[in-house]
């Protein structure tokens, strides 16, 4: 169960923030119902807590002692200009639009300006909502200076967080989600032709997950180690399991058709399994796979300790003898594929072990394990920092800064909702502002800011029912009201990232009790709540249509140039340092690549998203994400081959695999041109496959041919792949140019 939550929650993120929230909000009630303060400042001291928990971002202890402690005197300032200016409706007005767009500008200044302009936000909204005046602001004072020492209590005694603690806590996930995706492709070995199709969704999302938690610990190794040679350790062998895991997956539905798969075939949803056969099923070969990848899970799983000296120790031996020819089970070629690829996935996993458990029992290796140790010490040994300087692009200036620009937009679309919200209601026009700053948050284009309004609209929708509901219940308990409240915000905090509808059904509940607390509930109150919230968000988009606006096509436009020359980048370092070059720091060129695909990946939402009415063109940006997706995993691949070079025995430089590089990188070149400019003159190259562009001659050939013919593969691949972009791009081809 423990694993099942791990791998639900990397890193147990999402829950870490909801029980400390929780913490935080129900000790300030409880401190407070000790000092017999009246409801409405109960409510104030709950608000004021979580803005504190929430409002703090860094990752570093010390960092988020310094930016609470620098926003208690903001909170006191805000709060006291809410009260002083709540009856002067222009002086008001103007103050909190001034105030929203410093607030959106301080995210320039990193994690810490956020949440100071968060909290200066947040709590002079909590001044608006429970009515504060001149004469309760001593009480308020009070108030808030408990809720800090409140959320500072739960955050650094009740329930500390340490980077070097995420990080392990991530990694535990990393091993249980590859422990679930093992268990997936086992369960296509046996699945027949109705089942299929849900087991290779499930196998698409597994490896989705995978990555995605790959992602997270590559975002914490700087914070959560403190040798870097260890972080880059680290991020080496979680890279090698993901590729191997996902080659695995490949390899079996290879098995399990007539023709090699398609990597596509892992990336594009929908897409149809490869037709063929299916795996013999009471075939020797085919028992002894579905007995290995079980065993490759349990491997993944079990602790370090048990894995000497016991059965598992000869599991682990046996999957690492399929890496020598000798040792593969006489099967049909693609099902010695698959066994080969069990090979690999050992020893990532042996990789891995090490890296995270360290040195380990070795009285019960095999020659074969041995060797795999060999390996895997000399690559570690290998491992150098780079030290080279990296060129910074000059940052944009004025109106062109994105924070500068935001902050313009917020406050033009708060003035239009501070007008609309007050036609609506004298009272409770805030509504319409906060909606209107919220759907600005984390948004970087009009497309976005579209869709998160509308979620926010349908999720205040199905709260202003349930909220009707619950305040019937609970009447004037007001314990009971407060439990209920603690309850909504623990899961509006553990939902907020996997779906928006849902945090704000839940924020709307949650207000449905707050006014019932207050004693202002009606249903005209919630009605009002739907109407505000609509025109809050439809003056955010607004805002961002008119105002400097930036059109989510310009938007996904610049991330995709960002990733295809980051493509570029790793392909022409992997291959230069398997021709016998020096390719540069390989794993770091993959981290860049795979977090500006995650940035692209995040942009195209709004075009893919199930309401659009472009039903083709959110069929092409599928299919476009999904190419960029497989380029990704080969790019990876040979990154990590060529990572091998310098210490691995059976691997030796091939420099003709240079020469059959240079088409890819130009094409990946030409695409990134016509991306930018449509009128520009490049075109793509076409003709024969890769494997036939290495003429034969006296140049030195590798060792063992075998690792030069997965590099071609990976080539190949990526050369078809990224052929296969320009047609939904518009990009003509021609004949291949000859190259000096």
């Amino acid at each position: 169960m423990w694993d099942r939550l791990a791998a639900s929650d990397p890193g147990l993120l999402r829950l870490t923030a909801g029980l400390r929230t929780v913490t935080a909000i129900a000790l300030t009630l409880a401190v407070l119902a000790a000092l017999h303060v009246p409801v409405p400042q109960l409510v104030a001291g709950a608000i004021a807590a979580m803005v504190a928990t929430f409002a703090i971002r860094e990752k570093q202890r010390g960092q988020q002692a310094v930016t609470l402690a620098a926003g208690l005197p903001v909170a006191l300032a805000s709060v006291s200009l809410g009260a002083l200016l709540n009856q002067r409706v222009v002086a008001g007005d103007l103050f909190f639009v001034v105030l929203i767009f410093c607030a959106v500008y301080g995210r320039r200044f990193g994690d810490r300006g956020t949440a100071l302009g968060l909290i200066g936000f947040q709590v002079y909204f909590l001044s608006l909502f429970v009515g504060a005046t001149a004469s309760v602001l001593p009480a308020l004072y009070g108030v808030i200076c408990v809720a800090f020492a409140c959320s500072a209590a739960a955050r650094f005694v009740l329930l500390p967080q340490t980077p070097a603690g995420t990080l392990d806590r991530l990694r535990r996930a990393f091993r249980a989600r590859l422990a679930q995706l093992l268990a997936t492709q086992a369960e296509l070995l046996d699945a027949g032709p109705e089942e299929a199709e849900k087991v290779l969704a499930d196998l698409r999302t597994g490896t989705a997950r995978l990555h995605e938690t790959a992602l997270l610990i590559q975002g914490r190794l700087e914070d959560g180690t403190s040798d870097p040679a260890v972080a880059r350790l680290l991020q080496r062998r979680v890279a090698d399991a993901e590729i191997a895991a996902e080659r695995l997956g490949l390899l079996l539905l290879t098995a399990r058709s007539a023709q090699r798969t398609d990597t596509l075939t892992l990336h594009l949803p929908g897409a149809p399994l490869p037709a063929g056969g299916e795996l013999p099923v009471r075939d020797e070969a085919t028992v002894a796979l579905r007995r290995d990848l079980e065993a490759l899970r349990l491997l993944m799983l079990r602790p370090a300790g048990e894995a000497s000296g016991t059965a598992l120790a000869q599991v682990r031996n046996r999957l690492l003898g399929y890496r020598e020819e000798e040792n593969l089970p006489p099967a049909a070629p693609a099902v010695q594929d698959v066994f080969r690829g069990l090979g690999e996935a050992a020893r990532a996993a042996l990789g891995l072990r090490l890296a995270l458990d360290g040195p380990q029992d070795e009285s019960d290796d095999t020659p074969a394990t041995a060797r795999s140790r060999e390996e895997l010490d000399a690559e570690d040994t290998a491992i150098e920092i780079s030290e080279g300087s990296e060129t910074e692009e000059p940052a944009p200036t004025g109106l062109k800064r994105p924070t500068t620009r935001a902050a313009v937009q917020v406050a033009v679309g708060s003035s239009l909702a501070i007008v609309g919200g007050e036609l609506l209601s004298a009272q409770r026009w805030y509504w319409a502002v906060l909606t209107c700053w919220i759907v600005f948050l984390n948004t970087a284009s009009t497309g976005e800011i579209l869709v998160k309004g509308y979620r926010r609209l349908l999720g205040t929708v199905l709260g202003v029912v349930a909220g009707i509901g619950l305040a019937a219940l609970v009447g004037h308990h007001t314990w009971t009201a407060f439990a209920l409240v603690l309850l909504f915000i623990f899961a509006m905090f553990y939902t907020a990232p996997l779906s928006y509808t849902l945090m704000s059904f839940f924020v709307t509940a949650m207000l449905g009790l707050l006014y019932t607390l207050l004693n202002t509930y009606s249903l005209s109150v919630l009605v009002l709540r739907i109407e505000e919230t609509a025109l809050g968000a439809a003056c955010g988009v607004i805002a961002a249509a008119v105002v400097l606006p930036v059109h989510t096509d310009r938007r996904t436009n610049e991330l995709l140039v960002a990733v295809l020359d980051r493509l570029a980048d790793v392909t022409r370092g992997a291959v230069d340092q398997l021709s016998g070059g020096a390719g540069g720091d390989l794993v770091e060129q993959a981290r860049e690549l795979d977090q500006a695909l995650a940035d692209l990946r995040a942009a195209t939402q709004p075009l893919t998203h199930p309401i659009t009415p472009l039903r083709s063109r959110r069929n092409t940006v599928r299919y476009v994400v999904a190419l960029l997706e497989t380029c990704a995993y080969h790019g990876r691949s040979l990154a990590a081959t060529a990572e091998l070079l310098p210490t691995h025995p059976s691997i030796a430089a091939d420099p003709r695999l240079r020469g059959a590089c240079g088409r890819i990188v130009h094409n990946i070149e030409a695409i990134a041109a016509h991306v930018t400019d449509p009128k520009s003159p490049a075109r793509i190259e076409t003709g024969s496959s890769i494997a036939s562009m290495l003429e034969p001659g006296t140049l030195r050939t590798p060792r063992y041919g075998r690792v030069t013919d997965r590099v071609l593969r990976h080539l190949q691949r990526l050369d078809e792949a990224v052929s296969g972009l320009a047609r939904p791009l518009g990009l003509a081809g021609g004949p291949a140019q000859p190259r000096k």
